[in-house]
């Protein structure tokens, strides 16, 4: 919709009103507001009668007036109703179309509540082209979530309908960040009574409050609050090895990340020691961590390490390289 030619059609009709009422005044000896009125119902087209027998010049100037203000107005009016029919169309086509998308999709995260913390889980899944839908409450968040170009559902996360409605059962994960804990310990119970095998990533606001997380079932907990202040400490006193654990973690121009990959029951590596698995030289990355059943975890495997199956591996290295070595353990 081009918005200047509506404006500029109104600023066209009111300066023709303005002339309009000032030739009337001038060549009739109207009073300001008669000759607005006669200016008025010329334009609108009414019917209504002459307030009082115009002269030769005054006729010249109400003829002036219905061709172009009629037509001025026509076309301001064609604008305006254009603005809000296509306005309206595509709220309903946009709407229908969003709902499409959340019908079809699959081994997606639902992530429940779309405020500081919910946009950075969003930003940083859309980045790593993971797909999600948002489930947020707040009807207002909704020009945002639009203008964010999310998939979302405007719904109450702590009900069974809405997380129906999201693809729970579908669903890699949930991430529960609204604001209170109280809510996302209903959220991960709901999500757990629906889905009981279903990762639940919950936030609290308060540290008290993890191990209940834990208890409803959450698969992770992640105190924002508590990492803030210990990444903060870290920064003062080891800021280098801060900046090194970033760049691994988030895009950055060394290209360099960390990646985990379970190893499938088909892949060569199985039953392979780490320097048997030739994994360094074939995909060029390295192997910095293996967790084993039990949540055991070895940092800095030595060549000797046997690779199982069922195990995850956490690798660093170039994506292009992480990616091809990805596909070979899984």
């Amino acid at each position: 919709m081009d918005y200047s030619r509506m404006w500029l059609s109104l600023l066209l009709l009111v300066a023709i009103l303005t002339l309009g009422t000032m030739s009337y005044t001038v060549i009739e000896d109207m009073p300001v507001f008669d000759a607005f009125y006669m200016t008025l119902i010329t334009i609108s087209t009414v019917g209504f009668s002459e307030i009082r027998p115009l002269t030769q010049a005054g006729r010249l100037v109400t003829v002036f007036i219905i061709v172009t203000g009629i037509s001025t107005l026509t076309y301001f009016l064609g604008q305006v109703f254009s603005l809000f029919l296509e306005g309206e169309l595509q709220r309903i086509l946009g709407r229908r179309k969003l709902v499409k998308q959340i019908e079809t999709i699959s081994n997606h995260y639902i992530v429940c509540g779309y405020g500081r913390i919910g946009k950075i889980v969003c930003s940083e899944l859309s980045a790593a082209g993971i797909p999600f839908i948002v489930v947020e409450a707040n009807e207002g968040k909704i020009t945002e979530l639009d203008r964010d170009l999310r998939l979302y559902i405007i719904d109450d996360a702590t009900t069974e309908e809405a997380l129906k409605r999201a693809g729970i059962m579908r669903a890699r994960g949930l991430v529960t960040a609204v604001k209170e804990d109280a809510n996302n310990v209903f959220i991960t119970l709901t999500a757990k009574g629906l889905c009981a095998d279903i990762f639940v990533l919950s936030r609290a606001s308060e540290e008290k409050n993890q191990e209940k997380m834990m208890r409803a079932g959450a698969s992770r907990v992640v105190c924002p609050y508590l990492i803030g202040g210990r990444r903060m400490a870290q920064v003062i006193r080891r800021p280098n090895v801060v900046d090194f654990i970033d760049d691994t973690m988030t895009c950055h121009p060394l290209g360099l990340s960390m990646e985990e990959a379970v190893i499938s029951t088909h892949s060569p590596l199985v039953g392979k020691s780490i320097l048997e698995s030739n994994v360094r030289s074939q995909f060029g990355v390295m192997i910095v961590a293996i967790k084993r059943s039990g949540d055991e975890m070895v940092f800095s495997p030595n060549p000797n390490e046997v690779l199982n199956a069922g195990e995850t591996i956490i690798f660093l290295g170039r994506k292009d390289d992480l990616d091809r070595v990805n596909a070979a353990v899984s």
